[in-house]
This record gives structure tokens, C-alpha cells and sequence, in this order.
């Protein structure tokens, strides 16, 4: 039963990937472009859900993996240099992410209200979003070494 259980998780904790880089890709192209109207505006906010979405899966999944007993165990994960590695790099994502966050509940309380929201940060946002979508890439060579014992003290 772990077994299948360990796969289930390990196969979320991929499918976040397969939910995360395309919504992330996609809510930078709607930053970048420069029609944020309100249908721009909702295109930009379902991209940044899946975002989000992908962002709790991948966290929760990589906590299942890491320490409840479902992979390699805990202490393989701690006595890697990858692993920190990889955890830096989530750690500058989520860093990262605060702005557009921020941004963007802002942007949608407007909305509600039935204003329009300024825009004119969106460029500076859409930089913000590629590096982080650089980050996460990154994050999945990183895993791939981790996965394969590489970084170990």
C-alpha cells in the first residue's frame, strides 16, 4: 500500500510541474500583453490560480515525499547538497512571488468593486515571472541530480 501511495504522491508532485510551468508561462504572456482590460485581466488571474494551484500541490507533495516516510527518507534529503539547493531555489520563487501576489489580490479587489485596476506595473511583473519560471526550471535539473544521489555529503 505505501507503494502505491509513494507513486500517487510522486506522480501529484510531476503533475504540479505539468499544471505550474504552463500557468506561470501563461500568466507572463498575458503581463506582457499590454491588453490588461478585464478580459486580459481574467486570462491573467486564471493563469495565476493554476499558478497557485501548482505551487500548494508541489509544496505538499515534496513535504509527502521528503519526510512522510514515502521515498528515499528524510535523512537522504537533509545530507543532500541538492536537495538544499533545490529548497534555495523554491525559497527565491516563493521570495519572488510576493510582489505579483500582492499585486495581483490587489488588481482583483478592484475589480470587484467595479473599478479597473492600474496596470502600469505589469512589465516590471512580467520580468518577476520569468525568473521565476527560469527558477523552476532550474528546480527540475536540480531534482533530476538530487533523484540520482548526486550532492550527497
Amino acid at each position: 500500500m505505501r507503494s502505491v501511495l509513494s507513486a500517487i504522491v510522486s506522480a501529484l508532485h510531476v503533475l504540479a510541474l505539468a499544471i505550474g510551468l504552463p500557468a506561470v508561462f501563461l500568466r507572463g504572456r498575458a503581463l506582457k500583453s499590454g491588453r490588461l482590460d478585464r478580459a486580459g485581466l481574467q486570462r491573467l488571474f486564471a493563469a495565476d490560480s493554476l499558478w497557485g494551484i501548482a505551487a500548494a500541490l508541489w509544496l505538499v507533495t515534496g513535504l509527502l515525499r521528503a519526510f512522510g516516510g514515502l521515498e528515499k527518507g528524510a535523512a537522504f534529503y537533509l545530507a543532500s547538497r541538492m536537495f538544499w539547493l533545490k529548497m534555495a531555489l523554491f525559497a527565491a520563487v516563493v521570495l519572488l512571488e510576493i510582489r505579483p501576489m500582492v499585486t495581483f489580490l490587489r488588481w482583483r479587489a478592484t475589480l470587484r468593486r467595479g473599478g479597473m485596476p492600474d496596470t502600469s506595473g505589469a512589465r516590471a511583473l512580467f520580468l518577476l515571472n520569468h525568473v521565476e519560471l527560469a527558477l523552476v526550471v532550474v528546480m527540475v535539473f536540480v531534482a533530476s541530480f538530487m533523484a540520482r544521489g548526486f550532492g550527497l555529503r
